[in-house]
């Protein structure tokens, strides 16, 4: 099947701060990351704070354009930010925010908002248009007459079907969903989960699912990447990364995630901090914080490559037990 989205060698550079005495130091927040996306597909990013999520999903839609590398969208390039093309190419491409109220106008009704994407891009006027709008209000589980409301009217879980129903308005092929529930209640996060999935299950939408929450992402992600420092370390399924995770960083990760009836008795606990990005250790950035660290991880940057079927790993350890390293 070929791929929806494909990146290769994806580098996005900040400039970092200045100091009287010392010239900035370019930040990597994402450096050389290659990652593809079938269509239907979840595809889970996770990673502490910091580790490149939000910047990786925003350069998939073009938002953010990469230092170096590319993006392909069903095999042709991505268009320059803000051109004709990539506005055009925008309707099949969507982000859900993570802050519902950031992302809508208090100025604005439900309504209003819901249908202004069909209005930008020439969808819908009119009679057809106020149809469509309570439409998607009913399929993302809002009630019509809500349609006249303000954000400020509506809950917290509300206004983010709101995010998604807006989303959905041009029938996207691709959504980037940044941190969807991490704003919202327990309670509330479950429906919004299970509403994206049983979206995608209707419409057949492909999704990155940006996250650091583990527990969501395994409840509704196919395949998950696991970003440290703006690089991917480990990439499997979800089946496998939860039940053998490879890469110690990623042992570490699914190590905190709570099981009912179950201690946290095999908590893997990390030294420290993640670095600062500006200031990347030499070899392998996880090294410092690694239990299971060896010379090696001080000096050579290990590559994300196979180590079993349908699943990589960046880890000097991992290469060593396939023998492809002394």
């Amino acid at each position: 099947m070929t791929a929806l989205i494909n990146a290769k060698g994806l580098v996005r550079c900040y400039e970092g701060q200045k100091s009287l005495f010392k010239r900035a130091t370019p930040v990597r927040a994402v450096d050389g990351v290659d990652l593809t996306v079938a269509p239907g597909e979840t595809l889970g990013i996770v990673g502490e704070s910091g580790s490149g999520k939000s910047t990786l999903g925003r350069m998939l839609l073009g938002i953010d354009p990469p230092t170096e590398g590319h993006v392909t969208f069903d095999s042709q390039p991505m268009p320059p930010l803000q051109s004709p093309s990539w506005r055009t190419l925008r309707a099949q491409m969507q982000l859900i925010y993570q802050d519902p109220l950031a992302a809508l106008d208090r100025r604005l009704t439900i309504a209003d908002q819901i249908g202004e994407p069909l209005e930008i891009h020439g969808l819908a006027k009119g009679a057809e248009l106020k149809e469509r709008v309570a439409d998607l209000m009913v399929q993302v589980g809002l009630r019509r007459d809500q349609g006249d409301r303000y954000p400020h009217e509506l809950s917290g879980g509300q206004r983010q079907r709101v995010v998604i129903a807006r989303a959905l308005a041009t029938s996207p092929r691709l959504l980037v969903c940044d941190e969807p529930v991490s704003a919202l209640d327990v309670s509330i996060q479950a429906q919004v989960v299970n509403l994206l999935r049983d979206l995608q299950d209707s419409h057949g939408i492909a999704m990155v699912f940006i996250s650091h929450d583990l527990k969501v992402v395994r409840n509704i992600c196919d395949r998950v990447a696991v970003m440290y420092l703006g690089r991917i370390v480990e990439e499997a399924s979800s089946d496998q990364i939860f039940a053998s995770p490879q890469h110690p960083y990623s042992q570490a990760l699914v190590s905190s995630v709570p099981v009912p009836g179950k201690a946290l008795e095999g908590r893997i606990l990390l030294k420290g901090e993640p670095p600062n990005p500006a200031l990347r250790p030499t070899g392998c950035a996880f090294h410092p914080r690694c239990g299971s660290a060896v010379a090696a991880c001080a000096s050579a940057v290990p590559l994300l490559e196979p180590v079993a079927a349908g699943r990589s790993s960046a880890c000097h350890l991992s290469s060593v037990s396939k023998g492809l390293a002394a």
